[in-house]
């Protein structure tokens, strides 16, 4: 089928050809037929020049142009145009010689009178070598517009496909400890047949409906978000027990305000995994509000000096996503210092 596709694309090129240099012809008899009547002369004429025009036409746009001119080798360019210019210069005066000996058998008086100048035979050559050239560089210049679109296309593709790679490793953003942590205090409590299991089952199920199905939309309700870290501090209430106190404040929160799935729970996890009991109790302090289509999230946490998070998704995961989404829109300050560790995150909602 493709070789079947290929021959008549290939004949359909060579009856193009044909046909223009038919149209070629038309016009050298056209041409070089002002004020002579002498028809068999005209077209004897203009037959001998369309072997020369051709020949030198073919050679511009099939060599001198693609491997000399579109890869910029200006230097034998400009050699080769001036060899082909010379030879077929030379082969325009035969023919001027042709229509003098052969034609008009050495009579100058009958000539047509545009074949006696050497200047305007040339002019009519190099016309149709010209346009023809400037045609063939439009084409391999629209080809070329053509690759380079494509070309940048797939580069863009590719780029778009690896900041989703990127980001799809970034979403999974609830480290496995908590997950472990999380089930062996079920555990613990259905041994004891405790009546926190159900509540503690239903919020687990619904957290990790999130994560496995929210976390591909590109925006969910932020109202959507702060329940989902709700249930996980629930959560995480039931594991610490008495261990920790928490408080999670929030204000002027609109249910039209829309965010980043999954953007701020890595932030209250990390709180929780990398957190340290002071005097046995674990102190977190969540505050979210937003205020001029901004919003403002900061959590703080008692922590040894030098506490840093090393493993899971890590803070520097956290940035990588928000330099992702959220690029020259977002402030993110951290500090650990005096046994608290602090985040303040700004960030220019999507409403």
């Amino acid at each position: 089928m493709l070789t079947k596709q290929f021959i008549l694309k290939k004949i359909g090129q060579v009856i193009l050809h044909i046909a223009f240099w038919c149209g070629v012809l038309l016009f050298y008899t056209y041409f070089f037929g002002v004020d002579s009547s002498d028809f068999s002369y005209v077209l004897s004429f203009s037959l001998f020049l369309m072997p020369i025009t051709i020949a030198t036409t073919y050679v511009f746009i099939y060599k001198i142009i693609p491997e000399y001119l579109i890869i910029k080798r200006y230097a034998l360019f400009g050699l080769y145009s001036l060899y082909t210019l010379i030879i077929s210069t030379y082969l325009i005066l035969l023919s001027v010689f042709y229509g003098l000996v052969y034609l008009s058998n050495f009579k100058y008086a009958n000539m047509a009178p545009i074949s006696k100048s050497l200047l305007l035979v040339a002019i009519a050559v190099y016309l149709v070598v010209v346009m023809v050239s400037a045609f063939k560089l439009l084409k391999l210049n629209l080809k070329h517009t053509e690759d380079t679109k494509k070309l940048e296309t797939k580069i863009l593709e590719t780029q778009l496909k690896l900041k989703e790679q990127e980001l799809n490793y970034l979403k999974m953003q609830i480290h496995p400890h908590f997950l472990f942590n999380t089930l062996n205090t079920m555990y613990g409590f259905a041994l004891k047949k405790a009546d926190e299991t159900p509540e503690m089952i239903l919020k687990l199920s619904n957290l990790l409906d999130y994560l496995l199905y929210q976390v591909d939309k590109p925006f969910v309700s932020l109202n959507d978000e702060i329940h989902h870290i709700n249930d996980y501090i629930e959560l995480e209430k039931m594991r610490f027990n008495n261990t920790l106190h928490i408080d999670f404040k929030t204000k002027n929160i609109l249910t039209e305000t829309k965010i980043t799935p999954m953007l701020l729970l890595p932030f209250v996890e990390n709180s929780f995994k990398h957190g340290s009991l002071k005097n046995g109790i674990l102190n977190v302090n969540i505050n979210l509000y937003c205020e001029n289509k901004s919003l403002f999230f900061t959590i703080e946490n008692t922590s040894n000096a030098n506490t840093v998070s090393e493993n899971g998704i890590g803070l520097d995961n956290i940035k990588k996503r928000l330099d992702l989404l959220y690029k020259n829109q977002y402030t993110l300050q951290i500090n650990n210092e005096n046994g608290l560790f602090k985040v303040h995150l700004m960030l220019n909602m999507v409403n």
